[in-house]
């Protein structure tokens, strides 16, 4: 709901829980103008009678630890959500993490711990199954190929892992990053685990974790000329939700998750995360 604030200059809407209490969160990116964390997750928080509101934060990789450490004097901010590309370099930022993100080394939520440190988990994997599978895709028993090694392939990898697919495939443009990611999902013993191409003929789940599709001049992240009519092709780019990846996958057929459908589910177990401690904060 949405309260009106009437002023010298007029009208303006204001969120009706704002107020010198409010407690401040943040989503850092670079860039940032793409997220939907702001609005959908304040909202929620509202729903839930959380008086909480997210900003975004546009920090460039260099003058992270810096914006960290400074954030981190303020006594009113409690939470940290964290978008592309510092889910690797936040993980090295936070005093303790969740076994799940210590495996994958990233993270992409911060809560404070009593002493005003950070602790960190990743949700990115666990959202994207939970929207394939509200999809009516469950991904046991298929054979799925990951492009994109980075924060959110990693979390994706995993996820995919322990929820039974039969193989996976991973793709990145870098061949070091992609190696080391293939090595540790094979290590943990749950079905093949191997290097694969932008091919994605064979596959019955295919998924882009890249930021290919944000921008109209990106390259494709796979051939999709060689996708199966029958796979499940899904795409993390929120914005635009309609990517060519996935306009490509509809006119061929496929069923598709896209990032809308993976930020809806990451959303509500962040809040459960974030909101699991109703007295966040170093106060």
């Amino acid at each position: 709901m949405i309260a009106r604030h009437e002023n010298n200059q007029g009208t303006l809407p204001m969120p009706s829980m704002l107020d010198g209490a409010t407690r401040v969160h943040f989503i850092v990116g670079d860039p940032i103008a793409q997220v939907k964390s702001p609005a959908e997750v304040t909202r929620v928080y509202e729903a839930r009678g959380h008086n909480a509101m997210v900003m975004p934060a546009h920090v460039p990789p260099a003058a992270l630890s810096g914006w960290l450490a400074g954030v981190s004097q303020a006594r009113n901010v409690d939470a940290i959500i964290v978008t592309v590309p510092h889910k690797f370099d936040c993980f090295a930022l936070c005093a303790t993490t969740s076994e799940r993100a210590a495996f994958l080394g990233a993270v992409n939520t911060m809560r404070r711990n009593a002493d005003g440190s950070w602790h960190g988990d990743m949700f990115d994997g666990l959202g994207f199954v939970a929207a394939m599978r509200h999809r009516e895709c469950d991904p046991a028993g298929r054979r799925a190929l990951l492009v994109g090694a980075g924060g959110a392939g990693t979390a994706i990898g995993q996820s995919l892992v322990l929820a039974g697919v039969s193989a996976l495939a991973v793709h990145d443009e870098d061949p070091a990053r992609c190696r080391a990611l293939v090595q540790r999902l094979a290590a943990l013993g749950r079905c093949p685990v191997s290097e694969g191409s932008t091919d994605p003929q064979g596959f019955g789940v295919v998924i882009n974790a890249t930021p290919a599709g944000m921008k109209a001049t990106d390259a494709l992240p796979v051939q999709v000329d060689r996708l199966d009519p029958d796979a499940y092709v899904g795409c993390v780019v929120t914005e635009p939700e309609l990517t060519p990846l996935i306009g490509a996958a509809l006119a061929r057929g496929c069923r598709t998750i896209t990032g809308v459908d993976m930020f809806m589910q990451v959303r509500d177990l962040m809040v459960d995360f974030l909101l699991q401690d109703q007295a966040l904060g170093c106060r």
